[in-house]
């Protein structure tokens, strides 16, 4: 079966921090906090199948890192989430490559590098996941015909509503935000604006 892993991903984050480029005193680390992913069809009717939803304890360079109030506003993931159900980074990521199997991952943007690849480095880890396996999904919506000016307002968040499709439950959780993307995809595909080897290889069991 021919199929895709779709992830997103929540990291650290304060107030403007992304506008500063984590230039702030106070800016916290990217450090990865939640993983969320779904596994889509890449033959018709291209469904959405299992899921995967995996919260991360968020460890820095100098030891465990508190939840900043205003990331927990933004996803509803707390410090008390954290501790009940997070596990360390390198397990997190096994998970994530067992999930995954052979199956190209691909997120909305550069999930890799701007939450997996921070982690790891503050961890002093490898990502079981080789670099070349990752993709760009806002690639696949502008070959599916959308023109860059419209793909660069995007975000995982949103694309589901700009193409007509319900809103997930929430947006800045990782599985929603991976589910949304997903079902985009999987939309374009059925209107046959979409190729299957836009994915590249994707021949996985």
């Amino acid at each position: 079966m021919a199929e895709a892993v779709i992830f997103d991903c929540e990291h650290l984050v304060q107030a403007g921090s992304p506008q500063r480029f984590w230039c702030g005193p106070d800016d916290p680390d990217p450090l990865l906090v939640q993983i969320g992913a779904v596994r889509l069809s890449l033959e018709p009717p291209y469904g959405i199948g299992a899921t995967f939803d995996c919260i991360v304890r968020p460890v820095g360079r100098h030891g465990p890192v508190a939840i900043p109030e205003f990331f927990t506003k933004l996803t509803g993931i707390s410090e008390a989430r954290v501790a009940a159900e997070g596990v360390d980074l390198a397990e997190a990521l096994d998970r994530f490559a067992a999930f995954a199997g052979d199956a190209p991952v691909l997120s909305w943007g550069k999930d890799e590098i701007t939450s997996l690849a921070p982690s790891c480095f503050a961890a002093g880890i490898l990502c079981p996941i080789p670099p070349a396996r990752f993709a760009n999904a806002a690639a696949l919506v502008h070959a599916a015909g959308e023109p860059m000016e419209v793909v660069h307002t995007l975000r995982s968040h949103t694309i589901a509503a700009h193409f007509g499709l319900p809103p997930e439950a929430r947006a800045h959780d990782g599985l929603d935000d991976a589910r949304s993307v997903a079902r985009v995809l999987s939309h374009l595909m059925r209107e046959g604006r979409l190729p299957r080897a836009a994915f590249g290889g994707a021949e996985t069991a």
